[in-house]
């Protein structure tokens, strides 16, 4: 298939682990048993399905945001509180004290994901401008905003560039906070902020390097609800596209106005880089058709250069463990309809 198709990262959790994650009273040898079958098992899927590339389904993961941080005794429970539109919350904890360090690193899950394939495999990190937010606004004695900045750059590179050299086919920032600080601050400050953080990042990377290096944003993805789908998204996309990275992957079948995204995509879209457009709708219980996807791709085909178009899913099936609002075999379902759909738009642009 000459038109790139790939995940995005998270997979509903196995029913063992969710029913391991139900009973405190579970081992921990056993639970760490229990995800690394079921990371197997999410790849062997993925394959079965012919994708070219895959992930571990972060089944490993207690979310796609704090898995570096799990673990550390330096954090409050009562940090930034992110609101969904259907009324649930999700609560970031907070620093109290530095320095800031990464407890758990995403080579790890690249390492474990690659044992069970001959697949490229792709690697989902956070980004840092989502770990920026744990800082709290009244600050930290002895243990300065700059300092503290300082401390998650260099964790955050280390994260992204120990899965390059791991040999990681992309690692993908995640960057759902993008549009929700449009939410939080309309001006584009604090967006401006989040930009400059991770470009900063980045910016420790060659050509080469960065060419291996995506980002992904769409609005929030939760028990079957979002946190940012009202904001406008032609208000993110220019900035988003200033990132210095090789790939973008955008939310895109959930999105209201279709041709209006893919106009401001073709014009902001960055010299040699490539866009990933999502074709399904994880939070919508419907699966899509073959023929839906098709049809998703040739509109986007006719903004876009086709040598520079791929597919993904809108978003991660479950970034949350403990999100059940999809079931994995719905998942399955829609992933499967995103790889014939992409293969069925290939064939008809004569790619």
């Amino acid at each position: 298939m000459s038109l790139p198709t790939e995940p995005i990262g998270s997979i509903p959790r196995t029913h063992d682990i969710l029913a391991a994650m139900a009973d405190d009273s579970g081992d921990a040898t056993a639970f760490a048993e229990l995800q690394q079958r079921a990371v197997a098992e999410t790849i062997r899927a993925l394959e079965e399905l012919g994708s070219p590339v895959v992930t571990d389904g972060e089944q490993s993961k207690p979310s796609f945001a704090t898995y570096p941080i799990a673990g550390l005794d330096n954090l409050a429970p009562d940090g930034a509180i992110i609101q969904f539109a259907d009324g649930h919350q999700r609560q970031l904890p907070r620093l109290t004290s530095g320095p800031f360090r990464y407890a758990a690193h995403a080579v790890d899950y690249l390492r474990a994901a690659k044992q069970h394939t001959t697949v490229p495999v792709k690697q989902a990190v956070i980004a840092p401008s989502a770990l920026s937010l744990l800082y709290p606004a009244d600050g930290i004695e002895d243990y300065p905003r700059e300092r503290f900045l300082a401390d998650l750059a260099d964790a955050a590179e280390a994260d992204i560039r120990r899965c390059l050299d791991e040999g990681a086919h992309l690692v993908q920032l995640d960057f759902t906070e993008g549009r929700l600080s449009l939410q939080l601050d309309p001006s584009g400050g604090v967006l401006d902020q989040f930009i400059e953080l991770n470009n900063l990042v980045l910016d420790r990377f060659s050509d080469e390097e960065r060419a291996r290096i995506g980002v992904h944003s769409c609005p929030g993805g939760d028990q079957d609800s979002t946190h940012s789908l009202d904001v406008d998204y032609s208000a993110l996309l220019p900035k988003l596209m200033q990132l210095r990275v090789g790939a973008f992957y955008l939310q895109f079948a959930s999105e209201p106005e279709p041709e209006k995204v893919l106009a401001v995509v073709a014009e902001h879209l960055p010299a040699q880089a490539r866009v990933f457009i999502g074709v399904t709708d994880p939070i919508d219980p419907v699966v899509e058709t073959p023929e839906q996807v098709r049809d998703r791709v040739l509109l986007a085909a006719r903004y876009l250069p086709v040598e520079r178009l791929g597919t993904c899913d809108d978003c991660g099936f479950a970034p949350f463990a403990d999100d059940t609002s999809t079931s994995r075999e719905t998942a399955f379902a829609k992933i499967r309809a995103r790889i014939e759909g992409t293969a069925l738009a290939a064939t008809e642009l004569g790619v």
